[in-house]
C-alpha cells in the first residue's frame, strides 16, 4: 500500500470540506488563498485516490423507531479477522471494528424490534465459527453524535489492499 502524501493545503481543504461539504470551490479558494482551479484539481485527486468521498449522512431523528446497538464479540484471536469479515456480511450490521480489550470485535447496527437484535447477536453472530461470547449494549439516549467522527476511521479491508467504497 502506497504511503499517503498530504500537504498542508490538502489538510486545510479536507478540514473545510469536513465542516461543510457543500461549500463552493470559489469560497474555499478565497479562504485558502489559491485559485478555484487548484481547489477543483485537489478535490478531484483526493477523490480519485479514495482519500475523500462525499455522501449524505442521515441524522438520528431519521431512524424514527430504530435503536442503535453495539454488539461486543469475543473471538478466537487467530480468527479475529476472518470472524470480523463474516460479521460484516450479516444484515443489518452497519459497522465492524477490530478492537483491543475484553472484546476483540465490535459491531454496530440499527434495529427496530428487540427480537431483531437477539436474532443478529445470538442466532447469527454467535453462530460464526470462532466466536466465544457476545454482549450487546443498546443506546437509550444520545447525548452527542458527530457524524464527522468517521473522518478519523479509515475504511479498509481486514487484510491488505484498498477497500471498495460502499455503493
Amino acid at each position: 500500500m502506497a504511503t499517503i502524501q498530504l500537504d498542508d493545503l490538502d489538510r486545510q481543504l479536507i478540514e473545510l470540506l469536513a465542516k461543510d461539504a457543500r461549500v463552493s470551490n470559489r469560497k474555499i479558494a478565497t479562504e485558502l488563498g489559491v485559485t478555484e482551479g487548484t481547489v477543483r484539481g485537489r478535490i478531484k485527486r483526493l477523490q480519485q485516490e479514495r482519500l475523500i468521498t462525499f455522501t449524505a449522512i442521515t441524522g438520528l431523528q431519521m431512524a424514527s423507531n430504530s435503536r442503535l446497538a453495539f454488539i461486543w464479540v469475543q473471538a478466537e484471536v487467530e480468527r479475529t479477522r476472518e470472524v470480523a469479515r463474516q460479521i460484516a456480511e450479516i444484515d443489518p450490521v452497519n459497522a465492524v471494528m477490530i478492537t483491543m480489550g475484553s472484546f476483540n470485535i465490535m459491531a454496530m447496527c440499527l434495529f427496530e424490534e428487540l427480537d431483531d437484535l437477539v436474532e443478529v447477536a445470538s442466532d447469527k453472530i454467535l453462530a460464526v465459527p470462532g466466536v466465544h461470547h457476545v454482549e450487546t449494549s443498546i443506546a437509550v439516549k444520545t447525548v452527542k453524535y458527530n457524524a464527522r467522527v468517521a473522518k478519523i476511521t479509515e475504511t479498509s479491508p481486514i487484510e491488505g489492499g484498498n477497500a471498495e467504497p460502499d455503493e
